[in-house]
């Protein structure tokens, strides 16, 4: 069976685990969009692994991770990564690939990033300044470098002095120190040396598996309202989230997929800025308190909410979630009451969708049901019949108000902390 794993919030709901619980029956993991701005957090034993590019499926013995077409891939990141794991033991040679067709993250992709976001003050959308969005303009520009070219040293280096030349003469310096080519060339053509065992046209190679019965599962970064059509844009990513982009970043079609899972948080997070209709600064600071939400990536806290199922209704027809994986509900043990958003208020009518405007989300207000909190802590629980009635009460609510069904449930970052739900 081949698996689609989406994030149906904005980003951060846990996918890296419920990726790491999943693999356990795939052969291959795939990563089909997005860049290192995202961070999948795996606890394995006592260790931890944050990783940014490569799937969390690497972290199983003998399974296949496969960078897709549709990553943008900062070479030096990658590089970066596979050396951590290797040095924790962690073997990447011949189970790990890297698309032909993926795009490249440059350091002046790093460089405008940081740039922009700095000149836009006020109006910031809040990037990972990591490159990825101007790595994707490239992409669409046609003027985009390709893990391929890293296979051709002469080409890349003339590439490279081309769009160096292109790039200094409509640079604004401001505050941000300028690049240096020769730099840049030998910090490139050392990674291309070591990545080149990685390369391959993982589209043959995938749809080879598929056609020999393997089973696929598809890891994707970020989540449904980050996505550049769907999501709360402009306050968005480059790249599209949901499980379309699966499709189209992996070079798969849509017969090769039979299920599609929805991961989300017991309540709601978002890093950066745009709207949050559900936001609560109360939870967020008694999240903060207990050393929760803080990004893998930035480190930033993260901001917090109630469960928002407007949302999460909304992913669930966009994506065509069948399941979902609701994970942290250890986070709200201490509360005695937690509300649920069923709806929005927008000038005194009653919406079941969220607006298209942003301007209109601004305004919406939540309307919440109201649940009773269990108060008791669910860290040590490992089966869905050992958790209080209470929890089985709000879970249920998460799937009648979501129009997916709950499959899998999560009380803490360890493997055996992930459980199924009943069907």
């Amino acid at each position: 069976m081949n698996t689609i794993v989406v994030g149906a919030q904005w980003g951060d709901e846990g996918k890296g685990k419920i990726i790491d619980v999943l693999t356990e029956k795939a052969d291959i993991v795939v990563r089909c969009q997005g860049g290192n701005n995202a961070g999948h957090t795996v606890a394995v034993g006592n260790e931890k692994f944050i990783l940014h590019l490569i799937p969390s499926g690497i972290l199983r013995p003998r399974k296949i991770g496969v960078i897709g077409n549709g990553v943008v891939v900062d070479p030096t990141a990658l590089v970066d990564e596979i050396k951590m794991l290797e040095n924790r033991g962690i073997k990447t040679r011949g189970r790990l690939w890297l698309s032909t067709h993926a795009h490249l993250v440059m350091p002046y992709h790093r460089f405008l990033d940081a740039q922009r976001e700095e000149a836009q003050g006020e109006r910031k959308i809040g990037t990972t300044k990591r490159g990825i969005g101007p790595a994707y303009a490239d992409k669409i520009l046609r003027i985009g470098l390709r893990a391929a070219d890293l296979l051709q040293p002469r080409q890349i280096r003339e590439k490279l002095q081309h769009r160096f030349a292109e790039f200094s003469d409509h640079r604004q310096i401001g505050k941000i120190e300028p690049l240096d080519l020769a730099k840049v060339q030998s910090q490139i053509e050392q990674c291309a040396s070591f990545l080149a065992p990685y390369i391959t046209h993982t589209v043959l190679y995938l749809h080879k598996a598929w056609k020999n019965g393997k089973r696929i599962l598809f890891e994707g970064a970020q989540g449904t309202f980050l996505d550049i059509d769907f999501g709360t844009y402009p306050y968005v990513t480059s790249s599209n989230t949901t499980s379309g982009g699966c499709l189209t970043g992996s070079g798969l079609p849509p017969q090769a997929i039979d299920k599609v899972v929805g991961v989300v948080k017991a309540y709601t997070t978002r890093v950066g800025e745009g709207p949050f209709v559900t936001e609560d600064e109360k939870l967020g600071d008694h999240l903060h308190s207990l050393g929760r939400e803080y990004g893998a990536t930035t480190g930033r806290a993260r901001r917090c909410g109630w469960f928002d199922a407007v949302l999460t209704r909304y992913a669930q027809r966009i994506n065509g979630i069948e399941e979902l994986a609701v994970t942290n509900l250890d986070g709200l043990d201490h509360l005695s009451k937690i509300p649920l958003c069923i709806a929005y208020d927008y000038k005194g009518t009653r919406l079941t969708d969220p607006p298209a405007v942003l301007d209109d989300w601004k305004i919406c207000r939540p309307i919440y049901k109201e649940f009773k909190g269990w108060q008791c802590d669910l860290s040590g629980v490992r089966k869905y019949s050992e958790l209080p009635q209470a929890a089985q009460r709000y879970l249920k609510a998460i799937a009648q108000y979501s129009g997916a069904k709950v499959t899998l449930v999560s009380v803490g970052p360890a493997r055996e902390a992930t459980f199924h739900a009943p069907r």
